[in-house]
């Protein structure tokens, strides 16, 4: 199995519950793996595999509409994936909020989410 990879794309936008989030936004990191079996190996040309650029595409897409909850953005993300790319037996995601609104809290909040074709 092959893998293309996004890691640590960071996107701003106001997702969240509350209201103070739409108005003053957040910052999000997103991780991707988009897993496939090449049809041929070695892969030598763009349309063999799945073009990391259309990956990133869905992913910034998604991310600019404003939604509730995390894993809504989540799933609809590799449920796009899958739809695009045929050839993609299995997707996992993760997206991190990385200035949680929680009093005295001091981490990372995310979520995250796989999905392998045969599971559709």
């Amino acid at each position: 199995m092959l893998s293309v990879i996004l890691k640590n794309v960071k996107i701003q936008h106001t997702h969240g519950l509350f209201s103070e989030e739409e108005l003053t936004g957040n910052e999000f990191e997103v991780n991707l793996v988009a897993s496939y079996e090449p049809l041929k190996v070695p892969v030598l040309h763009l349309q063999e595999t799945v073009d990391y650029t259309s990956l990133y595409t869905i992913v910034k897409d998604r991310m600019q509409k404003r939604t509730a909850l995390l894993e809504t953005i989540a799933t609809e993300i590799v449920l796009d994936i899958m739809r695009k790319f045929n050839n993609v037996q299995q997707v996992n995601i993760s997206i991190h909020k990385l200035n949680a609104p929680i009093p005295n809290f001091q981490g990372v909040v995310g979520v995250s989410f796989e999905l392998n074709r045969n599971n559709l």
